[in-house]
């Protein structure tokens, strides 16, 4: 009985095994899948960075390329140089249209000045000469009441003397004096005439000095040209230069000292080093348990044992459509296929992993990249 039952025990062993590795199995699987939903990861995930293209922004021979392809420089280091020569003298010429500028208003302020002080002469002469008129028909209107007195006076004794009601010797008096008084009249009335010449003399006078005074308007009005072809000038000379804007990976170099730089035209590549992004695809599934500020660990192929410290920065909110599931959205209708497929993939968003304390020498644009989300 006893051999008996050790042989039923013999046989059961490897089933109570069996079942073990089954259970063990599913554990696994369980634990497997929690952990890969828990904290999702991806091997479809590249290396970015942002990158500019550098091109000049003044146009000439490139005298001077300080850099080299695949380079590292820092931030504010000289990358090349353009023959600065021209844009010297643009400079020096504008420089000193602001000048000349500056002397004609000088010149035209001093030349108003006199034409000013010219009108304040002819004002007093106008003055004077209403003055010398004003003076002239008062002394016109007294030798007339004087010569008119003298004339009524000689008519009022010539009938008088054929009477002998008065001698002669006073009618030739009286006779005189309306001659000397009549001359006064016409003395006093070319004095008058003169006066008046003279004041309308004063007053074209006065007019055309008037008339030539000018304003500085139009030139004050230029300065602000002339002004801002110096600084287009000083402008043009400082880009003669170009220096790294940040730390930055100098990359696709294609040019050389001794050619003609355009504008626009770009020469190089500058990567720039200060921070370097993951960019991972994760299926929808797997995006409610990733959310901005994550710990996250980013793998190089170059570097499979390596870690580097990442942090999420945001997640995709938007992929290109699928045409085969919804068609082409184009003006009119939607084009959606006739056709069905059974098999519906996953959609993947990308996410975005900063990495932290990148080193300077080992992440690439493009670089393929394993990310692993680490949670909170």
């Amino acid at each position: 009985m006893e051999s008996e039952a050790n042989a039923k025990t013999t046989r059961q062993f490897p089933r109570w095994v069996s079942y073990g590795i089954v259970l063990v199995t599913i554990l696994l699987g369980l634990l497997v899948f929690y952990h890969t939903n828990r904290y999702p990861r991806t091997d479809d995930a590249e290396i970015f960075a942002n990158y500019i293209g550098i091109a000049p922004q003044v146009e000439g021979p490139l005298i001077h390329l300080n850099v080299h392809d695949n380079q590292f420089v820092k931030k504010g280091q000289l990358l090349f140089e353009i023959d600065e020569r021209p844009y010297e003298y643009a400079l020096e010429r504008a420089i000193s249209d602001q000048a000349a500028l500056e002397g004609q208003i000088e010149d035209e302020r001093r030349r108003i000045a006199a034409l000013v002080s010219a009108v304040s002469v002819s004002q007093a002469n106008i003055d004077s000469a209403q003055a010398e008129v004003t003076n002239s028909e008062q002394g016109v209107r007294r030798t007339e009441a004087e010569w008119r007195y003298a004339n009524d006076n000689l008519n009022r004794l010539e009938p008088l003397l054929a009477k002998q009601f008065v001698t002669a010797d006073q009618v030739d008096k009286a006779r005189s004096l309306e001659t000397v008084d009549a001359e006064a009249l016409q003395q006093a009335e070319s004095q008058l005439q003169l006066s008046q010449s003279r004041f309308k003399s004063a007053l074209a006078g006065h007019e055309r000095a008037s008339h030539a005074v000018t304003t500085l308007e139009p030139l004050i009005n230029q300065r602000g040209e002339k002004e801002a072809a110096v600084k287009d000038a000083r402008y043009n000379l400082n880009n003669c230069r170009v220096y790294a804007p940040f730390d930055a990976r100098v990359t696709n170099l294609t040019i050389s000292e001794g050619a003609y730089a355009h504008v626009g035209q770009q020469m190089f590549t500058l990567i720039d080093a200060r921070t370097w992004w993951a960019i991972g695809n994760f299926r929808e599934g797997q995006l409610q348990h990733i959310a901005p500020g994550m710990h996250a660990g980013v793998y190089l192929l170059s570097q499979p044992t390596v870690r580097f410290s990442g942090v999420v920065d945001s997640i995709g909110f938007g992929v290109t459509p699928d045409p085969d599931l919804i068609g082409k959205l184009q003006p009119g209708l939607p084009d959606v296929q006739r056709t069905l497929s059974w098999v519906h993939l996953a959609s993947r968003f990308p996410v975005r992993v900063r990495v932290e304390n990148p080193p300077k020498d080992l992440f690439r644009v493009g670089e393929s990249a394993v990310i692993t989300i680490r949670g909170n």
